[in-house]
């Protein structure tokens, strides 16, 4: 990789105005932020249902956040024309975060508690099953602060070796087979993950990353913000940061969840 950075790193929040929960937003303000600091410059650009003019292929990083069943049931509309065009994206290693309901939608189906399908986009390969709580209409969540091993491996040397977060999710997101390309996120420490079974959070495949951690999840891992610009700039470093606060910041969440 070079060291060289790109004129211009351009960024597309997908959806903002139906996938926006738990502070989600947070994450873009994280990573212009890095970018501003180090003095690279960016665009960033907001895409939602219908607009179809802004291609993915012009952006470097994408973002997605989560929503209710009803909201991603109409993202998952939009997505399923664009299907192909963010497949090919990701297959050039492009890289895309996206949290909860995002997350969901890149796997392969999710059923919702009403038991209405989904299907997916079949980038990761997951799928997720929304759970009812015994013998009422209200939804059985997964809600926790998270604590958790991260599994991606960095480019970078990093003193941050595990990620933290909230989760509150309904779904239980599963991998649909152990050989997969898609891995897991992270190991569980404290809280429940994908399934509150297996251990495991969020998945990845290539540059492509899924998390249930909302609260927002860059600005509590700088770590992981880094990681995402690396792989968009295709560099093979960053220029320097003072990170004494968020790595504090990082250290004392951990001790008061744990």
């Amino acid at each position: 990789m070079k060291k060289t950075f790109r004129q211009k790193l351009k960024i597309a929040h997908l959806y903002p105005d139906f996938l926006n929960l738990y502070g989600d937003k947070g994450n873009i303000l994280a990573l212009t932020r890095r970018l501003e600091w180090r003095g690279l410059d960016f665009e960033l650009e907001n895409i939602t249902i219908g607009e179809h003019n802004k291609k993915f292929s012009d952006f470097d990083l994408f973002f997605i956040g989560g929503g209710q069943d009803s909201q991603q049931s109409d993202v998952a509309k939009d997505l399923a024309i664009r299907k192909n065009e963010l497949k090919a994206v990701i297959e050039f290693e492009k890289p895309l975060l996206a949290v909860c309901g995002g997350y969901q939608l890149l796997g392969k189906t999710y059923q919702t508690s009403e038991a209405d399908e989904i299907e997916g986009l079949g980038i990761l390969d997951v799928y997720t099953e929304a759970i009812k709580q015994e013998n009422t209409d209200k939804q059985d969540r997964l809600v926790a602060n998270v604590v958790a091993e991260l599994l991606l491996p960095l480019s970078f040397e990093s003193e941050l070796k595990t990620l933290v977060g909230f989760e509150n999710h309904s779904g239980r997101t599963r991998f649909s087979r152990q050989d997969s390309a898609t891995k897991p996120l992270a190991k569980i420490i404290k809280g429940h993950g994908n399934n509150g079974e297996d251990g495991f959070e969020g998945a990845y495949y290539k540059n492509c990353i899924g998390t249930y951690l909302h609260g927002s999840l860059l600005p509590k891992n700088p770590h992981l913000a880094d990681e995402l610009i690396l792989r968009a700039l295709k560099c093979d470093e960053l220029p320097s940061l003072n990170d004494e606060m968020e790595i504090s910041t990082h250290k004392v969440l951990i001790g008061s969840r744990c």
